[in-house]
């Protein structure tokens, strides 16, 4: 599965155009639309925390 994020706006007759994704002509796709809050700020994106885990071995344990 592939995933794809970005963010747009609606117009105001409530047209989304989405452009430039990373998807093929005739692919089959799944859209999910979330209504992004005024105070999201770009550093609480993503708020989960903790120590970034690099695999360079996939099928030892992680340390």
């Amino acid at each position: 599965m592939k995933a794809h994020r970005i963010e747009t706006k609606l117009t105001k007759s409530g047209t989304l155009i989405l452009e430039d994704l990373p998807f093929q002509a005739g692919e089959a796709v799944e859209i999910i639309i979330l209504e992004r809050s005024s105070q999201a700020s770009d550093s609480n994106l993503y708020p989960l925390q903790g120590k970034v885990i690099h695999y360079n071995e996939p099928i030892e344990p992680v340390p």
